[in-house]
């Protein structure tokens, strides 16, 4: 069966602790370099390729993660889980041997988090997709409670209209918007703006977490055909920075996604809320047969080192 064996990992790397002493891109090659010896020549010129050293560090976190994942569930050595692109350009590992497809995989990174879904041990029917996205509602609050000031919120919400759904702007613009929002958000200035902007970052979180899951980005001609209805925004999470236990509150499940003003049951989603600013979705979806996807929990993601995926490297090749 497609279901039987199948594993949905979801992990965080968190960067920006990482590697101190690199102030700039270059000192990575010194100060992260049991971390850079496990890339590519190529991967290494795409991470050294990036201006600025808080970017470079996820890009560096990023191909180590896809390294890991394949090399980790797909049983292989680390220098054997030799990555390809589909025809939408999405990475994908594909068995030599069996021509499928045993891990699949995406990742997305915002703020110093890296992160990764993937599914492990689908034998189909057909194939499973997996799209992710995380997000921080805090990264550009200065600028964007500017524009709100100096434009409004409607405009502000104008400005994205192109990668939002027909009638995701007139929601975002809607006293319906902060249902979910506690009685003090809804009455000072700056807590209001924050609020809406919490909605607006769970839109976009949601949205694109969905169209990675298809395998297309967000300049696919399709977008403003797929509308999310009825969501809102998580509760904000513990300045702990763990989603394990959370209340039901920070847990955001229950919305409709609607494509050409029909709606989709084939696509399993979970927002969650990541410490005070952050959150992350996952999306899963097996078009073959919807059932076995729908059927996966979609739990808490778990905060991976690098010094275990270094560690997993290493003890592949018996170092």
């Amino acid at each position: 069966m497609g279901s039987d064996n199948v594993k949905v990992i979801q992990c965080l790397v968190d960067t920006r602790g990482l590697w101190p002493k690199a102030t700039k891109t270059k000192d990575l090659e010194n100060e992260a370099a049991s971390a850079m010896d496990l890339l590519t020549e190529d991967e290494k010129t795409a991470v050294l390729r990036y201006y600025f050293v808080a970017d470079a560090r996820m890009s560096l976190a990023s191909h180590l993660l896809k390294r890991w994942v394949v090399s980790k569930h797909a049983g292989v050595a680390w220098w054997e889980a030799r990555l390809s692109r589909d025809a939408n350009k999405k990475p994908i590992f594909v068995d030599a041997a069996s021509g499928r497809q045993p891990v699949a995989f995406n990742v997305s990174h915002q703020a110093g988090l890296v992160a990764l879904v993937a599914v492990a041990g689908y034998d189909g029917p057909g194939a499973v997709d997996v799209g992710t996205d995380v997000v921080c509602t805090s990264e550009r609050r200065a600028r964007d409670h500017r524009i709100v000031a100096g434009e409004g919120w409607d405009k502000f919400v104008d400005m994205h209209a192109d990668v939002f759904g027909r009638s995701e702007g007139a929601y975002l613009k809607s006293d319906g918007l902060l249902l979910g929002a506690s009685s003090q958000q809804q009455q000072q200035g700056a807590a209001l703006v924050d609020a809406k902007l919490r909605a607006f970052y769970t839109l976009w979180c949601l949205r694109e977490a969905y169209v990675k899951m298809t395998g297309e980005a967000l300049l696919a001609p399709w977008l403003k055909d797929l509308e999310f209805r009825g969501f809102t925004a998580p509760a904000p999470g513990a300045s702990s920075f763990t989603q394990e236990g959370q209340p039901d509150e920070q847990v955001i499940r229950d919305f409709e996604v609607v494509f050409r003003s029909e709606r989709v049951g084939d696509a399993n989603l979970c927002l969650r809320a990541l410490g005070p600013d952050y959150m992350t979705c996952s999306a899963v979806r097996t078009p073959g047969r919807r059932e076995d996807a729908l059927g996966w929990e979609l739990g808490p993601y778990r905060f991976l080192s690098v010094e275990e995926i270094v560690r997993h490297a290493e003890a592949t090749m018996g170092v």
